[in-house]
């Protein structure tokens, strides 16, 4: 069994991410073992579909791990991402020591057992000879309040309950922060993590991306549609599509079984690869037929 205290290099990293279908090139394995080797969170950013989440879900698969995801979103506060009371428990509580006729104190209502665990106070406890990986998922859809609450977790792995005390982890839990940069993420946040970016990949690295993930696929059909979302990406789109929509193009144009593109079948499943109706009118009406005829022409 794999262990963070296992991983002796980056090339010991590196292999396994690949055995699990996750091609990672040498520039972000290293950050991904730095990370692991200094208990230091890592902060990935890039576009919406590189392959951020699945840093941490190939991590948990790796290190025999559990993963705690917390998904962020504007609003979010404490109670749904740290902890919060059992306030139906507790009344359920008061009304037997009433029954019994026991006086009801504070401190009889504001115990562990009454303490609802979310994820970040789940990673914070959960500390045992193999910690578990916290996933705090587009933290730049969250407030900036949260972000400095999240400080004291990066800063120290404890969490201050007023009426327990300070929870602390006795080994910090494996960090992955990813942000898809609708807003700029505050440095102090930044400055606690190992940083890097993950671009969209290269016509090469996002080919051997697809066969790993399809294997049976055609190889002709696999180097077009390779070919044919690298060009998608030149194009000034409202959203460019990202390896995940390359990704579920491949699925879809399998299930039809098909070989290699068709015009048709391209201009029937644009929307496996773009989600907005503009650019779906735009790839067809201005550039469908000359992406086609370049792929063909490349061939």
């Amino acid at each position: 069994m794999m262990t963070v205290t296992t991983i002796d290099s980056v090339e010991m990293l590196q292999n396994p991410l690949r055995d699990r279908q996750y091609i990672a090139d040498r520039g972000l394995a290293t950050a991904i073992f730095l990370a692991l080797k200094i208990d230091r969170p890592l902060f990935l950013e890039g576009e919406a579909g590189v392959g951020k989440t699945e840093v941490a879900k190939v991590l948990t698969d790796l290190l025999h791990t559990d993963l705690i995801r917390l998904q962020c979103y504007e609003g979010l506060d404490v109670q749904q991402a740290v902890y919060e009371w059992n306030y139906t428990r507790q009344m359920m509580h008061i009304r037997v020591l009433e029954a019994q006729g026991e006086r009801v104190e504070e401190k009889d209502l504001f115990g562990p057992e009454f303490l609802l665990h979310r994820p970040l106070l789940q990673a914070i406890e959960n500390s045992r000879a193999n910690p578990p990986v916290l996933l705090v998922d587009e933290i730049d859809r969250s407030d900036e309040e949260f972000e400095a609450y999240l400080l004291e977790i990066l800063s120290d792995f404890q969490i201050s309950i007023p009426e327990i005390g300070t929870v602390k982890a006795e080994r910090p839990p494996v960090v992955v922060i990813t942000s898809n940069r609708t807003r700029e993420v505050h440095d102090a946040i930044k400055r606690r993590c190992l940083y890097y970016w993950i671009d969209y990949p290269s016509f090469e690295k996002e080919l051997q991306i697809v066969n790993t993930k399809n294997p049976e696929i055609p190889a002709q059909l696999a180097r077009q549609v390779t070919a044919f979302v690298q060009e998608l990406r030149r194009i000034d789109l409202f959203k460019v599509p990202g390896v995940a929509e390359t990704l579920d193009w491949i699925t879809a144009l399998v299930a039809l079984d098909q070989k290699k593109l068709d015009p048709q079948i391209v201009e029937d499943t644009l929307g496996a690869i773009l989600k907005y109706q503009d650019d779906i009118e735009k790839v067809k009406n201005k550039y469908l037929e000359t992406l086609l005829a370049h792929i063909e022409a490349s061939e």
